[in-house]
């Protein structure tokens, strides 16, 4: 099945009506939105802007689980399990958001019947990060942060040839499970080759996502 948006699952009229039911708030880089841990007390509507779905081990370490876009609802699981946050959600660019408490939320699906069509993508959205935890264990180093980075692009607000990936390095490879050094190695020929270099605003400035992509299967 190719995943899609809740926006898409959904129907335009009805993610309307949910977006209604809360006022528009807006979030800047590297916000948490839901930590993993916490009570389900609301989701959230992403009307723009693109935000990590990260899960945090014993020792503090992180992993990347998925990267959502606009047009997604985020926590609406726990809320309809009653249970607490499985997972830590983080703004990767400055994200504008909907923040509907989880009551009615609940009415909300009770409503319009769309528990089970919810249900079956939650189910969807757990097989793609079943695939992506594959790739953090199989995959290179270069080709785990060239996936990250391409998701990161995919998932931007607005289209550009030139994307700001809002990350530090030791936070890229806390997302791929890799260490700074290696990152930082995979990172090398790719800003000799001028693809990504360091934002005057903090970051990464991504020029040529697909010659990075092509380069880092090159080197498996």
């Amino acid at each position: 099945m190719v995943y899609q948006p809740h926006i898409e699952v959904m129907g335009e009229a009805l993610w309307e009506g949910l977006r209604a039911l809360a006022p528009l708030r807006v979030r800047p880089a590297r916000s948490v939105l839901l930590r993993q841990g916490d009570a389900a007390t609301h989701v959230i509507l992403l009307d723009s802007g693109s935000v990590l779905v990260t899960l945090a081990g014993a020792n503090g370490e992180r992993a990347l689980l998925a990267i959502r876009g606009a047009g997604e609802l985020l926590g609406e699981l726990a809320v309809l399990d009653d249970k607490p946050r499985s997972a830590t959600v983080i703004t990767a660019e400055k994200c504008r958001v909907h923040i509907v408490p989880a009551p009615d939320f609940l009415e909300f699906v009770n409503a319009h019947g769309l528990l089970t069509s919810l249900l079956r993508h939650a189910i969807t959205r757990v097989r793609e990060s079943e695939a992506v935890r594959f790739e953090l264990a199989t995959a290179s180093v270069p080709v785990r942060l060239a996936s990250a980075l391409s998701r990161l692009v995919e998932a931007a607000s607005s289209p550009a040839v030139e994307r700001v990936i809002r990350l530090t390095q030791e936070e890229l490879s806390q997302m791929i499970g890799a260490s700074r050094n290696a990152v930082g190695m995979a990172l090398k020929p790719w800003r000799e080759q001028g693809w990504v270099r360091t934002a005057s605003s903090g970051g990464l400035l991504v020029c040529n996502i697909r010659a990075i992509q092509s380069h880092a299967r090159m080197q498996t």
